[in-house]
């Protein structure tokens, strides 16, 4: 199944969004970004979600920081995946760098293997706190550092006032007319989402065929390739890369300009 799932296939045009969602629920996290899943620990247990038993979660590291901790999670999956047969290359040197599309791929892949599998109903007995106590909560206790905020278990407890206002309160009988104003405006949300979700879904692609081209060994090197990988990998969400990724190629033809004509000076 795993080597059937190529990168046309309807797994890889499922949301961030919907991707996030399906780690919180399942792993009770709080995960807001799919860049911060990049230290392997979620796949290693989004694995053992599914396969109950088979991920040594004790060696699995929820606190992992650097990239060496992090490339020791994707030993302990790349192990599981021999185990399992799973003939899906590991690119862990793309996936440690945390960057967004590699993240958002890999997991979309995880999520369409792991949906395949068991349907996409998650085992009720499965707990995934007490398997995470196995492995990255004894760490979080011998280290310095803390365990980041998204990866902590999701386990606020509601809101004891409201609680108590909503029983002394009760809820109020709506009328015929606010129940169509809503059925319409719900519909309405509806109809928008799906569009959006649409076009989502469509730039997303042509940002895939631009980072699938600017792969091709032969022209990834091109001043012009690298300025756009620049603007494509860019981490930080409240800044533009074009810039940065403008004066890159403005430097590099620079250089070039003055190679060029250094070069012609010496013919003469």
């Amino acid at each position: 199944m795993a080597a059937s799932i190529g990168i046309m296939d309807s797994a890889y045009f499922v949301g961030r969004n919907e991707i996030l969602t399906w780690i919180n629920d399942r792993l009770h996290l709080n995960l807001s970004r799919v860049e911060e899943a990049a230290s392997g620990a979620v796949q290693c247990q989004m694995l053992d979600v599914t396969f109950p038993g088979v991920v040594p979660m004790h060696k699995v590291n929820f606190d992992a920081k650097n990239e060496y901790d992090m490339i020791q999670n994707y030993k302990v999956l790349q192990d599981v995946f021999n185990k399992l047969q799973i003939t899906k290359p590991l690119e862990i040197n793309r996936l440690v760098k945390g960057r967004p599309l590699d993240n958002l791929e890999f997991l979309q892949w995880l999520k369409r293997f792991c949906d395949s599998t068991n349907g996409g109903i998650m085992n009720e007995n499965y707990n995934p706190v007490e398997r995470r106590s196995k492995g990255g909560r004894e760490r979080s206790v011998k280290g310095s550092n803390k365990m980041p905020k998204s990866l902590q278990t999701n386990n606020t407890p509601p809101n004891s006032s409201s609680v108590g206002l909503t029983k002394a309160s009760g809820p109020k009988p709506a009328n015929t007319a606010q129940v169509q104003a809503l059925s319409k405006e719900l519909t309405d949300l509806k109809l928008s989402y799906d569009h959006l979700g649409k076009e989502r879904d469509f730039y997303f692609s042509k940002l895939r065929d631009v980072e699938l081209l600017c792969q091709t060994p032969e022209i990834e090197d091109l001043p012009i390739v690298v300025a756009v990988k620049k603007i494509l990998y860019a981490t930080d969400a409240n800044e533009s890369a074009l810039e940065d990724a403008q004066e890159y190629l403005n430097q590099s033809l620079g250089v070039k300009a003055e190679v060029e004509e250094n070069g012609e000076q010496e013919d003469y």
